[in-house]
């Protein structure tokens, strides 16, 4: 299928490459179909909505920047999104003019699941973790992982 995009014009995707939220992301509610589009740019991604050219996100993945990254999903979740074992979980990335000042949302990940392509963006309530996390992590951002082990 061919999708149009603001970035990159119109370009070909597999229809069974197409993850489907079904309450959109917050902000976003009315759009609910994207791909996720590996640019071979790693590590970063973009999320394309179908439904609007203008709508991409950058994405990454978390766990590069924070190995140390973790979360419980809750069973809710899991439920909604029908995961058995296989998920991806990716980060939007809010890039700033300088890419080292560029930061991750760490406390609203995206969650995918490739098996149904079923996936939302996830709040997790009660978390050490901000939306505005340093691509290079700092001492704050040491600090809340150090709390988190304890």
């Amino acid at each position: 299928m061919i999708i149009s995009t603001s970035i990159w014009g119109d370009i070909e995707v597999n229809e069974k490459e197409v993850y489907r939220f079904e309450k959109g992301i917050p902000g976003f509610e009315e759009t609910t179909e994207f791909v996720l589009l590996d640019q071979d740019e790693a590590p970063f991604y973009y999320l394309q909505s179908l439904q609007q050219k203008e709508l991409s996100f950058v994405l990454v993945d978390p766990f590069i920047f924070y190995p140390e990254y973790e979360f419980e999903l809750p069973d809710s979740e899991t439920e909604e999104l029908e995961i058995e074992s296989n998920l991806v979980v990716r980060s939007i990335l809010t890039l700033h003019e300088q890419v080292e000042n560029s930061t991750i949302n760490l406390l609203a990940p995206l969650v995918f699941n490739p098996d149904n392509r079923l996936a939302k963006q996830v709040v997790l309530h009660q978390s050490p973790y901000s939306t505005k996390h340093s691509l290079q992590p700092t001492k704050e951002d040491k600090t809340i992982r150090s709390k988190e082990g304890e």
